[in-house]
């Protein structure tokens, strides 16, 4: 019997230890704390490697990986781990997102119970000697609707907790098409400001992306009832922070607990940390005693399935994936991943169905994985459930999203062309018209460069690689000279600069030389003539 190594490179729960231990054909190789130049040279003689968020594993320590197959992240975020040079090597990496939902929605749910009956102030009041009952009667959860934000795994276990306690639920997720879900008890909205005038509470249960990034703030407080209770356990910057502060104020949020932040910690002199109606938490969402113990066994277990060839379970990169493709067919696999990415974030008002067109008869038997490859590329910017080449079918059947692939034989047409169609009704967030439809349009070429030739009827030709910036503006003079100056006082270096021309508008593709932030990104949008911005980053082609 083979025996696998599996590398703990970082402190794991005992559980995750012992479980690695007790299988007869698995050594442990316990440690966690070594330098990049020692975990370079241990993992070359190890099968599995597993961390938490402790360790960077860079492209350095994986430049000779000898005998390593998978890595796995006893937990969700895989920031810390290089996909791009783990893929190039053929290693899978995998996660443990399931582990830690229950115990997340749980936390989010326990500070909304905090909230709605004043839980924290009371407590403190009682540490000082205070008796008053009075001043902290609180709301019952019965009868009250909830507002949840974002309906993967963790928004979904939030409502069957809020359904129990007799609360009414209304579910705000794009990516779902769908009126209603689990047995109609929970109806759907593809607007986000559609739901707000009718609810009490707001749970929040999104990543953080341009779509989602000060959600609720000044803009939209006026569309909420007054006296809303917010929660937010999700990620930092969804709820714009500055703005809640006048909300409450005002009286328009009646409270807010908090879990995250946009900047971790919050200062000391954070007006949140002492806000008397303000309950927050130190990131504690997936930190009970139960979680850790799950993700640690589930990372040992993850990397078990996997080497002993017994399938593949929350994989990340599905880099290990051996598909027989010609080299054309694998540029137009990662051309579709590239084209897919750059789509992405102009899409807000959610998914009805994807069309993807493949033109040449050489591209039929990447099928399949030009498919799969878009599909992840067009979802994980907006999704906290894992999603990739595995499962990612049936993640947009889940969601009742439709996906059709048509084939040409026309070779001298060659292509691939991703185009997304918004749920009925959809309409532009700056214009109100309505804007149902996404095209993009590329190819490889005989140098086996990918390039894109259009974006949303926009003709160009662009190799898509790096941190690249898509604006879309009113076409007039002066347009070239406001993006540089405003970029160039930014401290934006722009590397390269696409234009096309239709109708009355224009759009720029920018390549820049490092992803621009938010705040950089708020200000070119704010100028006059700028209709639309979005960021992607992109691998080197």
């Amino acid at each position: 019997m083979s025996t696998f190594r599996i590398l703990a490179a970082d402190k794991l729960a005992q559980e995750g230890l012992d479980y690695i231990t007790k299988q007869d054909d698995c050594e442990l190789v316990n440690k966690p704390g070594l330098t990049e130049e020692e975990y370079a040279e241990l993992i070359q003689d190890c099968d599995a490697m597993i961390v938490r968020s402790g360790i960077k594993v860079t492209a350095k320590i994986l430049e000779n990986p000898g005998k390593l197959k998978v890595i796995a992240r006893a937990g969700v975020g895989v920031d810390n781990i290089d996909l791009a040079a783990a893929t190039e090597k053929g290693i899978l990496v995998v996660n443990t997102a399931a582990a830690s939902t229950i115990t997340t929605a749980e936390h989010a749910f326990a500070l909304m119970m905090s909230l709605m009956r004043n839980i924290g102030p009371a407590y403190k009041g009682m540490t000082e000697g205070k008796w008053d009952r009075n001043k902290y009667t609180g709301r019952q959860l019965m009868g009250k609707t909830l507002g949840v934000v974002g309906f993967g795994r963790i928004g979904q276990t939030m409502a069957e907790r809020a359904l129990a306690f007799g609360m009414d639920v209304v579910a705000y997720d794009p990516f779902i098409n769908a009126e209603t879900m689990m047995d109609g008890r929970v109806k759907m909205f593809n607007n986000f400001e559609d739901i707000l005038p009718l609810i009490d509470i707001i749970s929040f249960h999104v990543p953080l992306n341009d779509a989602t990034r000060g959600i609720l703030s000044a803009k939209t407080y006026p569309k909420c009832k007054d006296g809303l209770y917010v929660v937010n356990a999700a990620r930092g910057g969804v709820v714009d922070e500055a703005d809640l502060l006048e909300a409450l104020e005002s009286g328009k949020v009646a409270a807010a607990a908090m879990d995250v932040f946009s900047s971790e910690p919050p200062a000391a002199d954070d007006p949140l940390r002492n806000h008397p109606r303000v309950l927050i938490t130190p990131h504690l969402g997936a930190s009970t005693k139960e979680a850790q113990q799950a993700v640690s066994v589930d990372a040992a277990d993850n990397c078990m399935t996997y080497l002993r060839g017994d399938g593949i379970v929350g994989a990340v990169n599905a880099g290990n994936l051996k598909i027989n493709l010609s080299p054309v067919q694998e540029k137009y696999v990662d051309l579709s991943n590239r084209m897919a990415k750059l789509l992405s974030p102009m899409i807000t008002r959610g998914i009805a169905e994807v069309t993807i067109e493949l033109a040449g008869k050489s591209l039929a038997a990447g099928q399949s994985m030009i498919e799969r490859t878009a599909l992840v590329g067009l979802f994980e910017h907006h999704l906290t459930d894992p999603v990739n080449i595995i499962n990612v079918n049936q993640v947009a059947e889940a969601r009742g999203i439709k996906v059709k692939t048509i084939t040409c034989d026309d070779d001298k047409a060659s292509g691939l062309t991703i185009e997304v169609t918004g749920p009925a009704g959809a309409v532009d967030d700056e214009t109100n018209a309505e804007d149902k439809t996404r095209r993009i349009v590329g190819r490889v070429y005989d140098d086996l460069k990918p390039r894109i030739v259009e974006i949303n009827g926009y003709h160009m030709d662009m190799i898509p690689e790096g941190p690249m910036i898509l604006l879309l503006n009113n076409d007039k003079p002066g347009m070239i000279g406001l993006v540089g100056s405003t970029f160039g006082s930014e401290n934006v270096n722009i590397a390269d600069m696409t234009i096309s021309r239709r109708g009355e508008t224009a759009m720029m593709v920018l390549k820049v030389d490092s992803e621009p932030t938010a705040a950089q990104l708020e200000t070119i949008k704010t100028k006059d003539g700028i209709l639309k911005t979005a960021a992607v980053q992109l691998e080197n082609a």
